[in-house]
């Protein structure tokens, strides 16, 4: 997916950091993502850890954790793909509110494609109705049809808006590609929890943090992704249709540093290592401060290329380098 904020460029670069601090052999450590996203980062550690612990506040993210976090045995879902793929599509609530030739005047997908996610979401909850799949089964499906859904979207790869015309991508036919997972022999823990609130029930020994930066909230972001992942009944507001939408206080300026200090300040973990840039809403020298409170403190920082928004259309996005900064603590008090 193409994600604001996702680690995967600098996935490597988190890892040696962390291994450099931690030590090599993470076999018997708990590994905790607060602020998953996609998982990128929680996927790259499951292997070495002895348990990853992923949340996110937004439903869609909690699919894709409890799919490739939550799911450690493999599944065979090959049939069940085939069956969803061969789906007729129907004219459902993402086709009235979402699609070309819609009611609601939005063209987020194609109408052939919105009825094909229409389809196949219909089923996926079908199935669950009836028990005929287990949960594992379902988070697997879900989140093959949200990365699937992702890929034929008509929008410069957020949802705050959609484009006025069918881009190439958008025009391609819908296919439910399988979300594949690491297997694991050990298990793991996936929540859907405000992260503030989490961190006072949970301990383990590394904790990763990537709070939203800026301002924009995912909730508007990814709102399409939610009505997917939830499939529920609204009344879409606006020219995007947006749904009502957790407002996350990392991205106002007058709270955001509380919030991140209370955050510090209640983790039962030994490490805690913070992803932040320059563009952000705190400055090096307030992370710094608050961090240094609490213990050993020290900084990584590496330069890199930028989340940038869709360059199929010939739009002008310029690609920029920023400096993302791994703030460090060995947390002492």
């Amino acid at each position: 997916m193409n994600y604001i904020g996702s680690k995967h460029k600098l996935s490597s670069f988190i890892k040696k950091s962390i291994k450099e601090v931690v030590g090599d052999d993470l076999s018997e450590l708990v590994f905790c993502d607060l602020f998953a996203g996609t998982g990128i980062v929680g996927r790259n550690f499951k292997p070495l850890v002895k348990q990853v612990i992923a949340n996110d506040i937004e439903w869609y993210s909690y699919i894709l954790n409890r799919n490739y976090i939550g799911n450690y045995q493999l599944l065979n879902c090959d049939e069940k793909i085939k069956k969803l793929n061969s789906l007729k599509g129907v004219e459902g609530f993402i086709f009235h509110n979402y699609c070309e030739n819609g009611s609601g005047n939005r063209l987020y997908f194609s109408a052939e494609n919105g009825k094909k996610i229409d389809a196949i979401r219909q089923q996926i909850e079908i199935w669950k109705t009836g028990s005929e799949i287990t949960k594992d089964e379902y988070y697997y499906l879900l989140a093959s049809l949200i990365e699937s859904a992702d890929k034929v979207a008509n929008t410069a790869s957020v949802y705050g808006a959609f484009l006025k015309k069918l881009k190439k991508s958008a025009q391609k036919l819908f296919e439910l590609s399988p979300a594949e997972f690491k297997e694991t022999i050990n298990t793991h823990e996936v929540f859907n929890e405000d992260s503030n609130q989490l961190i006072k029930k949970i301990k383990g020994d590394i904790l990763y943090l990537d709070p939203p930066y800026n301002a924009r909230q995912y909730g508007s972001n990814y709102h399409l992704l939610n009505t997917i992942a939830k499939y529920d009944t609204f009344t879409p507001q606006g020219k995007t249709g947006l749904r009502d939408y957790y407002k996350s206080s990392y991205c106002k300026k007058n709270e955001v540093k509380k919030s991140f200090e209370d955050l510090i300040k209640n983790a039962n973990f030994n490490y805690i290592f913070l992803s932040y840039n320059n563009e952000g809403l705190m400055s090096e020298n307030e992370v710094s401060t608050v961090m240094s409170s609490y213990g050993r403190y020290s900084l990584k920082t590496i330069n890199y290329q930028r989340f940038k928004a869709d360059k199929t259309e010939n739009r002008n996005h310029k690609a920029t380098s920023t400096v993302e900064y791994l703030h460090i603590l060995e947390k002492t008090i």
